[in-house]
């Protein structure tokens, strides 16, 4: 039979997950406005044409040719834009950085949703397998109590009473296997495969020893402050942008034409000496020098330096989000190592106190009631025990996320190749070319529409097994 690792998981849900692709994407695309934020530094060359005919010539147009064809090429190289294209460039390139930094923080939401998922799947099984050996136990229960019923050793109301239980445990285990297939749906939504007899998953990483720690970490290294903070940064290269509207211009103009009549000129036109054809050329600076523009320079100022305000707010507001999410995730990770512990116990007092009931059921201290109510606490304790086992290992792995060390180069996630962001930006930051358009989108996140639809079969548990998913409490 086939096994998944969560590393396995992780990788496969990078390589194929539409969240992540459909980021790199976008990043790409933010890439691409540092070029054109150069474009407008650079010399720009135009080429003109057009060909004339005269349908009816004046009467005293005796030099006048009828037919013309011409051809031009202007060079125009700036020389000075107010510091617009220095500004604009660098807002450009800050953003792409921010990108990259929304890149990460979209790569650690989704392993996060990946543990979460498989984790899930985990943890609907075991509760799956522990209802239905419940399940088994309180058949045999039943049938047990009637037959000492049969030979009068029990009373209907003994009978009654296990069938009740019986019931209510067939109905516990329906609402689980429907859990167990809810979760192994998220988890091909997620991953992009099925579920396949999902290993325990390794000890989490680099845990921190206090929330203080924890959360300078954060502060230095959580992907959604880092992408606010250069998004700031940004605002201020928009602010200098927008002042650049009231500075002059200047630009160099190159340029050259050629004419040709076409043969047309009339004799008189060829008898004095004119040309068929001929070039010119002509070269010159062009000074812009912005005195009144209706007010929209200052607007724009305006407007910059409140959109930087706003930048502010949402740094603030990021850094505020990241010292939440890194308090109330360690919060969780201990709450639930502690809760380990006790449910560890818990069920080892349940087991024993179940064999003691069933014990002194026999020699007739206890009555089936006593036996029933141990079952179910017994039941309750292991499945409050896989549950904090599964919040465990998510609330941490949640932490390492806030922290911003939940990343592929984190999880040494290097099977395959990882994707690496600088690479399209350095094929076109520098590009020039006005026919290099690259190719057409294609698919690379991989459909689910060809996954089976998932059951709710598990292996089954036996009796008495003790149940633990391999997470310990390692690590606090």
């Amino acid at each position: 039979m086939r096994a998944d690792t969560l590393r396995e998981a992780l990788m496969q849900a990078y390589q194929t997950n539409p969240t992540i692709t459909g980021a790199r994407a976008q990043l790409r695309a933010t890439d691409e406005n540092v070029p054109i934020a150069r474009a407008n530094g650079i010399p720009s060359l135009d080429a003109t044409g057009g060909y004339s005919e005269s349908l009816k010539s004046a009467t005293n147009s005796y030099l006048t040719a009828p037919r013309q064809a011409t051809a031009g090429l202007q060079l125009t190289v700036p020389v000075f834009q107010g510091g617009a294209v220095k500004n604009n460039v660098r807002a450009a390139e800050t953003r792409v950085e921010a990108g990259r930094a929304g890149l990460r923080s979209t790569e650690s939401d989704l392993f996060t949703r990946v543990v979460a998922a498989y984790m899930d799947v985990i943890l609907n099984t075991a509760v799956v397998r522990l209802n239905e050996q419940n399940v088994h136990v309180l058949q045999v229960n039943l049938d047990a109590t009637n037959d000492r019923f049969q030979v009068g050793d029990l009373t209907r109301t003994d009978v009654a009473q296990s069938q009740a239980r019986l019931a209510q445990a067939r109905g516990q285990l329906r609402d689980a296997q429907a859990q167990l297939i809810s979760s192994r749906e998220t988890y091909i939504s997620v991953v992009g495969t099925p579920p396949d007899n999902l290993q325990s998953p390794p000890d989490l990483p680099n845990l921190p020893g206090s929330t203080e720690n924890a959360v300078d970490i954060a502060l230095r290294e959580n992907p959604q402050l880092e992408q606010a903070r250069q998004a700031l940064k940004a605002a201020g290269y928009d602010v200098n942008v927008a002042e650049a509207g009231k500075l002059p211009k200047l630009s160099v103009i190159l340029g050259g034409q050629y004419y040709n009549y076409l043969g047309s000129l009339p004799p008189l036109a060829v008898a004095e000496g004119v040309d068929n054809g001929g070039n010119s050329a002509t070269a010159g600076v062009q000074l812009t020098l912005p005195i009144f523009q209706g007010g929209r320079p200052a607007a724009q100022v305006r407007q910059a330096k409140a959109l930087r305000g706003q930048a502010i707010e949402q740094a603030t507001a990021a850094e505020r989000q990241v010292v939440q999410d890194v308090r109330s995730a360690y919060a969780s990770w201990q709450s639930a190592q502690y809760l380990i512990r006790s449910s560890r116990s818990a069920v080892d007092a349940n087991r024993l106190s179940l064999e003691g009931v069933r014990a002194e059921n026999s020699v007739g201290t206890r009555t089936i009631l006593d036996i029933l109510n141990a079952e179910q606490e017994l039941l309750n304790a292991q499945v409050q025990l896989v549950t904090a086992q599964r919040n465990a290992y998510v609330a941490g792995f949640a932490l390492l996320s806030a922290m911003g060390r939940a990343e592929a180069n984190d999880l040494g996630l290097d099977g395959g190749g990882l994707y690496d962001p600088t690479l399209h930006y350095k094929d076109v930051r520098g590009s020039v070319w006005d026919w290099r358009e690259g190719d057409d989108a294609e698919p690379v996140a991989t459909s689910t529409t060809d996954t089976p639809a998932q059951t709710s079969n598990v292996a089954p548990l036996g009796e008495d097994e003790t149940l633990d998913l391999g997470v310990g409490d390692a690590g606090e």
